[in-house]
Parts: structure tokens; C-alpha cells; sequence
């Protein structure tokens, strides 16, 4: 994805949250995210808390499996965290 889709993605949060997420903090946290991370239904979950609490927007549990279903559907790869950062603002 494109330089400012991230950039635009970010922006989306910190308007949403109020609070002003660092660009180091999210390539921090995507650094942990390995191959096998939306392989794993546990781990996929406990990488959406994350995001939702670094954000601070509450993610409902029926999102979260909205999410664990739409990663499994579409076969997403860790270099699209976008996508579930943009999954849970539109909720």
C-alpha cells in the first residue's frame, strides 16, 4: 500500500481517538506482527486489542470477529495492517 494510505490511515485514528498516535508507535507495534500472526486466531485477536488500545476505540467482540473472519477470507498478509486499522474505525 501506498506511503499515504499510512499516513492517511494514522490520521484517520488520531482524528477518531483525539489523541495523537506516533507513526513510531504503529511501525513498532507492526514490527511484532510475523507470518504466522493472522494465521493464528489467538494471536489475531490479541493484535487487534492491541491496535484498538493504542487507538483507544473500543473494538466490540462481534468486530473482532468480524475481522478474525475477514482476515481468514481474504488470506491478509502482516504488511496489510491498514486494512484492519480501517476494518475497525468503520465500526
Amino acid at each position: 500500500m501506498s506511503r499515504n494510505f499510512s499516513k492517511d490511515a494514522l490520521n484517520a485514528i488520531n482524528k477518531k481517538a483525539g489523541k495523537n498516535i506516533s507513526e513510531g508507535a504503529v511501525k513498532r507495534l507492526a514490527g511484532t506482527v510475523k507470518p504466522g500472526t493472522l494465521q493464528s486466531e489467538a494471536q489475531l485477536r490479541q493484535l487487534i486489542k492491541q491496535v484498538s488500545a493504542m487507538a483507544k476505540v473500543p473494538v466490540s467482540e462481534d468486530t473482532i470477529k468480524d475481522i478474525i473472519s475477514a482476515v481468514k477470507k481474504t488470506g491478509a498478509n502482516p504488511s496489510s495492517m491498514e486494512t484492519l486499522m480501517k476494518m475497525m474505525l468503520k465500526k
